[in-house]
């Protein structure tokens, strides 16, 4: 792949080694081009589908589904399952976004925002560039139970514990590994000598190395959820979890205390949309989300364009996304943060606004992102995420996407509860006033503060047509997670791709820093990565690395729905029958 920058591997290889490595990042992986779905992967129902990254959490879901639970209740058994069966992502520790689309009829599509927020001991230059990510310093108070927890509230059926019996009997009994899993943990218990509790919990008894089908079993994180299950969720945050996590604070530098537990809330928001080629509404979720800002501000510019003419996959087809990809991010460093302490620019979204970005963008030549950018100062220098979708007989529909931010998190395990802790403090600008072409970004927006959610690129995404979904989707993969999005949403919608080739196809991304187009690509591809580079762009080959992990529904004319797990890491599609 010589047509390609020459630093891709040593940028692949750097992130991996930083621990910036999420769930999006495929390890001796086949090539997701070449390697076809198995029947795991693609599946047709009108009675609820389920899909995720881990095929026994999609099991779960499933069965929640069968015995008349809805897609919330469905969501909630999943996330839980996911926590046990895929630790790098899944998690009782983090934090994330649900999208809520009811059934046809039933209400207005609802956000729950359970990211993650600073303690109120947090103030804006406490790192130094040399301290480590993974510590209890960098972790952020958790969100995750508290969102699970309000939106069974609001939308529930089967009762909470019910939900959660299914993730305590997986990790009491164990389950089989799959290659991804037991390639991320020991890779990651080689990484984390020092970290005892998380040696205790993730090592293989006996020791030696994990090998696919082994079966890992959970008994400290069993009796964590027998206890939100019997006692509920507030256990986690005034009951004697909470207590625990204190004691973890307590055992190195970490500063969340018993208030920051008790006073965190999750929060039900209305959710930022936008008309799509005049049919197709599209909802996400709004700011500390900036994925979901991200991602309308880039279809509002791509109205401005017939890419159906030009053809998926062609060099003008890249050029304009990866264009509008550069302008959205732009505005994502200049304007996006926490509501509660950064004003809303509603204008973003709009189609007027994308007009006049669509407008700027040449048809010859790249943008120069610092040309762009003349309201940042820019300096010069010599994750782990996962989202599942669901979708009930009702037609009513959940996408979730929820992260420890790195892979694996903190590697903070809190002792004798089996599970981890994220390190989402690392998630703000940490370093005040300084970014970089490098990609770190320093503007005032999303500086830390006590109580503050640090921005998210998490794009949890429901499409609808007159009322009725007709798309659920999003993906990991930090800030290139609306533009996976992005280009599935354009191959279903622009070009008509079936949903299995819309998932499988090729993936690509613009950050504004560093100023280049990554992108899963072929050999096939070289006429088009040669035309992209005459147009000044530079391209970097995302080789091993896979672009995001995108589970899918799609619902045709007829009301049957297809659900795709995307193989690009693992991933199972659920349906009832």
């Amino acid at each position: 792949m010589k047509f390609f920058s020459k630093h891709a591997g040593m940028a692949a290889t750097f992130l991996f080694l930083v621990g910036c490595v999420h769930s999006s990042m495929v390890m001796n992986s086949p090539n997701p081009f070449v390697a076809a779905p198995d029947k795991n992967h693609i599946v047709h129902a009108r009675n609820g589908i389920v899909v995720s990254v881990s095929s026994p959490a999609s099991e779960v879901g499933a069965s929640v589904l069968k015995k008349g639970g809805n897609a919330v209740d469905a969501a909630v058994a999943t996330a839980f399952a996911l926590a046990v069966a895929y630790p790098p992502a899944g998690n009782l520790g983090g934090g994330g976004f649900m999208m809520v689309h009811p059934a046809p009829g039933r209400g207005e599509p609802v956000c729950f925002d359970y990211r993650e927020c600073a303690p109120a001991a947090a103030y804006a230059t406490m790192y130094t560039p040399k301290e480590s990510q993974f510590s209890r310093r960098a972790v952020a108070v958790p969100g995750t139970v508290r969102g699970f927890a309000l939106a069974h509230k609001k939308y529930g059926k089967l009762p909470w514990a019910q939900l959660l019996s299914p993730a305590i009997a997986l990790a009491k009994q164990g389950f089989i590994l799959d290659t991804n899993l037991a390639e991320s943990m020991n890779i990651t218990l080689a990484l984390a000598p020092d970290f005892e509790e998380f040696q205790k919990v993730f090592a293989k008894p006996g020791g030696g190395k994990w090998q696919v089908g082994d079966r890992l079993v959970q008994p400290d994180l069993a009796q964590t959820l027998q206890l939100l299950a019997d006692k509920g969720p507030d256990v986690f945050y005034t009951g004697v979890i909470a207590r625990e996590i204190i004691e973890e604070m307590k055992r190195g530098d970490g500063i969340i205390t018993r208030e920051d537990l008790e006073s965190y809330r999750a929060l039900e928001r209305k959710p930022l949309t936008l008309r799509y080629r005049g049919l197709y509404d599209v909802f996400v979720p709004p700011p500390p989300s900036a994925g979901g800002t991200c991602l309308l501000e880039e279809l509002s510019m791509l109205e401005n364009f017939d890419l159906s003419k030009w053809g998926k996959g062609s060099a003008k087809t890249i050029h304009v996304m990866a264009e509008s990809m550069r302008r959205a991010n732009y505005d994502r460093a200049r304007y996006l943060g926490d509501p509660a302490f950064v004003p809303g620019v509603p204008e973003l979204t709009t189609l007027d606004h994308g007009r006049k970005l669509a407008n700027s963008i040449s048809m010859e030549k790249a943008t120069r992102s610092e040309e762009l950018s003349t309201e940042i100062k820019i300096s010069h220098e010599g994750d782990s995420t996962t989202q599942f979708s669901i979708i009930d007989r009702e037609g009513m529909a959940v996408a979730n996407t929820y992260t420890l931010e790195r892979r694996w998190g903190s590697r903070i395990v809190v002792k004798n509860r089996g599970f981890l802790l994220n390190n989402d403090m690392r998630a703000f600008n940490i370093f005040p006033g300084k970014t970089f072409t490098n990609g770190t970004i320093g503007t005032a927006s999303n500086i830390i503060a006590p109580g503050k959610r640090p921005l998210s690129s998490q794009t949890p995404t429901i499409v609808s047509v007159r009322g009725k979904v007709k798309i659920v989707t999003g993906s990991p993969g930090s800030q290139s997670i609306p533009h996976t999005v992005l280009c599935i949403l354009v191959s279903l919608i622009d070009f008509h791709t079936p949903v299995e080739e819309a998932v499988s196809s090729p993936r690509f991304s613009h950050q504004w820093f560093p100023d280049q187009i990554t992108m899963e690509a072929t050999e096939k591809q070289q006429e088009t990565v040669e035309e992209l580079k005459r147009m000044g762009h530079t391209m970097v080959r995302m080789e091993p690395v896979a672009q995001g992990d995108a589970h899918t529904i799609w619902v045709d004319e007829g009301g049957e729905a297809t659900g795709v797990a995307d193989w690009r890491i693992n991933g199972k599609a659920a349906a009832i029958k």
